[in-house]
């Protein structure tokens, strides 16, 4: 008797593209009886997840405003979405939270717990966002920022041969050794991208420790290209999985399995990815010091967007700083969480939570787009914004350009982020890093130099905006 397909769906194998292959198989095996059973009850797919009901999450988010409310409502759309999604099984909203992307996606400030699954999506292309600090004792704030203005790269792409900062041979061949990594953009922007922070909320900051009075400069960036290349790597993989696993789960929560040969070269890519947004950091605090002719005391660093893991449960934290211990393997427990750059840069110290599940807010956040924003300042001109939100700062735009929505009032209220942290236990301030003043891209779209040179160093960069 010839197997048809009818036979293998009475038997359990589903309907669909893999039936065909495998009642190929079974013809030409000749199977029939039990070792039929037996090959489509061990070949048959796991069964599709459905959407589940949502487990509970710990909102550390209140609303003061009006502008606060209608964000708290985009926040609560949000999450309610996706803690359906049938991996998860906890979550958290830290106070600087805020959508970022169509309903369903995690917010920023969000923290999910995953049971065996590592989201691409959770962690978003800019993999590794982080932020590092360097005390350089009785050095001269402008000194300093002159000198990062002299060392550093904003905007878009990276830097011209001839003036690339050296990235670890051993580093690039476990990225070459990667099933992900390997991708020859992200082996060549490994390379281009070192000692480069990239735009939008990034900089470099330099104040003055409130407990020590030395200054300390603070830089903020992530992965950059490799990084952005990982997750679009990663986000098609775990397409590949929920098509199968998962088909009702939204396309942005897609996940890979942790224990597949997938999952286990994705998480340890993550891991490279560390290493390298780390060496980017470090690199450019350590030419800043050469440049200073200062002396570096202390130097540490926290991400705030990345994926930590405890036994088989993964935290995927967008925006959320962690402060648990077992989340902090080369750090004394003192993180880094700034505001805006008129506030101090605060250093925390924290503990798990069921409020928390170990992370606190990673800045400010905002409740209003970038355009939204812009329009909310009416009439004023660009300069007139500029005077009055930076006063008795040196801010700088490394394109020449100012970038209002990157000015203090784009964000939420440092006072009532900070309030909140307190309230609902997520962390304890032990320090302020005083502003001095601060480095970001700027507004590189309008006659960026390093595009009209065609991507070279951008040395003209980072003018003082009077």
């Amino acid at each position: 008797m010839t197997v048809t397909g009818k036979d293998l769906i009475d038997l359990g194998f589903p309907p669909g593209a893999a039936l065909g292959a495998v009642l190929a198989h079974v013809r030409q095996a000749g199977l029939e009886g039990d070792a039929l059973r037996a090959f489509v009850a061990a070949s048959k797919p796991a069964p599709q997840l459905p959407l589940q009901r949502a487990p509970a999450y710990a909102l550390n988010l209140e609303a003061e405003d009006e502008a606060e409310v209608a964000n708290l409502g985009n926040v609560i759309e949000t999450m309610d979405a996706l803690m359906r999604t049938p991996t998860v099984r906890a979550g958290a909203v830290m106070p600087d939270a805020c959508p970022a992307g169509a309903v369903g996606g995690i917010p920023v400030g969000g923290v999910v717990m995953t049971e065996g699954a590592i989201h691409p999506g959770m962690h978003s292309a800019d993999i590794c966002c982080s932020v590092m600090l360097t005390d350089l004792g009785d050095a001269d704030p402008r000194s300093v920022l002159d000198a990062v203005q002299a060392v550093t790269h904003f905007g878009p792409g990276g830097r011209a041969e001839g003036d690339r900062f050296a990235v670890s041979p051993e580093l690039m061949d476990a990225f070459r050794a990667n099933r992900f990594l390997k991708d020859d953009n992200i082996l060549r922007t490994a390379v281009e991208h070192m000692g480069t922070q990239g735009d939008g909320n990034h900089f470099a900051f330099v104040g003055r420790s409130a407990a020590t009075g030395h200054t300390c400069l603070v830089s903020h960036h992530g992965s950059r290209g490799p990084g952005a290349g990982l997750y679009k790597l990663g986000m098609v993989a775990a397409e590949r999985f929920r098509r199968n696993l998962s088909p009702a789960t939204a396309r942005v929560n897609a996940w890979i399995p942790a224990d597949s040969p997938e999952g286990l070269a994705y998480w340890e890519a993550l891991q490279l990815v560390r290493r390298w947004t780390r060496a980017n950091h470090d690199a450019i605090h350590r030419a800043v010091v050469v440049a200073a002719g200062a002396r570096a005391k202390d130097r540490f660093w926290n991400e705030h967007n990345f994926v930590f893991r405890r036994g088989d449960f993964f935290y995927h934290a967008k925006g959320a700083t962690p402060v648990a211990a077992d989340f902090l393997p080369d750090t004394s427990g003192v993180q880094i969480v700034p505001l805006n750059m008129a506030e101090p840069v605060l250093l925390i110290r924290g503990g798990a939570t069921d409020r928390n599940l170990g992370f606190a807010p990673h800045g400010a956040g905002r409740n209003l787009s970038r355009t939204a924003h812009k329009r909310r300042l009416g009439t004023y001109s660009e300069v007139e914004v500029f005077a009055r939100e930076t006063a008795g700062l040196d801010a700088r735009f490394w394109s020449g350009h100012i970038d209002v929505s990157e000015l203090p009032s784009a964000y939420k209220s440092a006072a009532a982020v900070r309030a909140q942290m307190a309230r609902f236990g997520l962390a304890d301030v032990v320090d302020e890093i005083q502003p001095y003043g601060t480095i970001m891209a700027g507004d590189w779209n309008r006659n960026a130099p390093w595009r009209k040179r065609g991507h070279d160093t951008g040395r003209e960069g980072g003018k003082r905006m009077t």
